[in-house]
């Protein structure tokens, strides 16, 4: 959790007798904080998940990520090009080039080997989890 995380919830702790409009602002605040510390951590899976699917241009990866996400993810375009960019240099992603819809050719990216085995070992590692029965019960419980 980042300082700005607990600093809301001290501030939360403080005057958690103050009314409930106060205490929801709160909750909005923490939520938004929490939201954008985790998409930012998303982005690499959102991005190899598109094109685990197949190879892809930029505008056809955002699209992805925006619709795949239920538009909780959303990302520029030159965020798009910087993360591919550190990918390909370290060999997980690469691109081929192929017509453009009425101009120069587009790269369409596609996961190397190593790129799709980076994908699967974090999935195993790191999503799978979330679907242990314990973990699952925990999710879907009230309170």
């Amino acid at each position: 959790m980042n300082i700005y995380i607990l600093s809301l919830y001290y501030t939360c702790c403080i005057y958690q007798d103050d009314n409930i409009m106060n205490r929801n602002n709160l909750l909005s605040e923490l939520l938004s904080a929490w939201e954008e510390t985790y998409k930012k951590g998303q982005l690499t899976l959102w991005i190899f998940l598109a094109l685990k699917e197949g190879n892809k241009y930029v505008d056809e990866i955002k699209t992805f990520v925006e619709e795949q996400s239920n538009h909780t993810m959303t990302c520029e375009s030159q965020s798009l090009y910087r993360n591919l960019r550190k990918y390909q240099h370290i060999g997980v992603v690469d691109y081929e080039l192929g017509e453009g819809n009425k101009g120069p050719e587009r790269k369409y990216y596609y996961l190397t080997v190593l790129g799709k085995e980076l994908l699967s070992e974090f999935v195993s590692r790191n999503i799978h989890l979330f679907f242990n029965a314990k973990i699952k019960a925990l999710l879907n419980q009230e309170g």
